[in-house]
C-alpha cells in the first residue's frame, strides 16, 4: 500500500495536518492513530473535527472510549482506546454499530482493539523527533490509496 511521510515542527502543524486530511476523506472511512502519549493523536483529531464544522472542544475519549459528533452528514466517532483492559469491552459497547456507510471512525490507540477492528483505510503513526514529530500516513485499502494521492 502507499505511504508518505510528514514533519510537524509543532502543535499548529499538527492541526493543520488534521485540516488537510478533512479536506480529502469521505464516508465510510476508518482511520487509527498511533503514537507514545502526548505525541499528538488528539491534536490531530482536533484539527480535523473542527474543520469538518465541529465548532467546541474536541476532548481525548479516554474515558468514555467513544465521543460522537455529528457533521453536516457525517456521523464521526472518535474513538481512544488506551484505557480498554480487554478488547472484548468494545463488543460489550457495541463497536459495529459505529462503523457504518455514513461514518467517519478515528481510532487512538487501534493496538488495544485487536482482532475487533476493522482494517483501517489510513494508519497514521506519530514519533518523537527531539521536539518535532514524524507522521507516516499509510493506506490499508484501495480507498485509503485514493485518498493517500489527494493528501499528497
Amino acid at each position: 500500500m502507499a505511504s508518505i511521510k510528514v514533519f510537524l515542527d509543532n502543535e499548529q502543524d499538527t492541526v493543520d495536518l488534521g485540516k488537510r486530511l478533512a479536506q480529502v476523506i469521505t464516508p465510510p472511512l476508518t482511520l487509527n492513530l498511533s503514537g507514545e502519549l502526548g505525541a499528538g493523536k488528539t491534536t490531530l483529531s482536533r484539527g480535523l473535527i473542527q474543520a469538518l464544522g465541529h465548532e467546541g472542544a474536541v476532548k481525548s475519549p479516554t474515558y468514555a472510549l467513544v465521543e460522537p459528533y455529528e457533521l453536516d452528514g457525517i456521523e464521526l466517532f472518535h474513538f481512544d482506546l488506551y484505557r480498554l483492559s480487554d478488547p472484548e469491552e468494545l463488543e460489550y459497547m457495541g463497536i459495529r454499530d459505529y462503523f457504518t456507510d455514513n461514518s467517519v471512525c478515528l481510532i487512538e490507540w487501534p493496538d488495544r482493539g485487536h482482532g475487533l477492528m476493522p482494517v483501517a483505510d489510513i494508519s497514521i503513526a506519530i514519533k518523537y523527533v527531539g521536539t518535532s514529530r514524524e507522521v507516516d500516513i499509510t493506506s490499508g485499502s484501495n480507498k485509503g490509496q485514493v485518498l493517500l494521492s489527494k493528501l499528497k
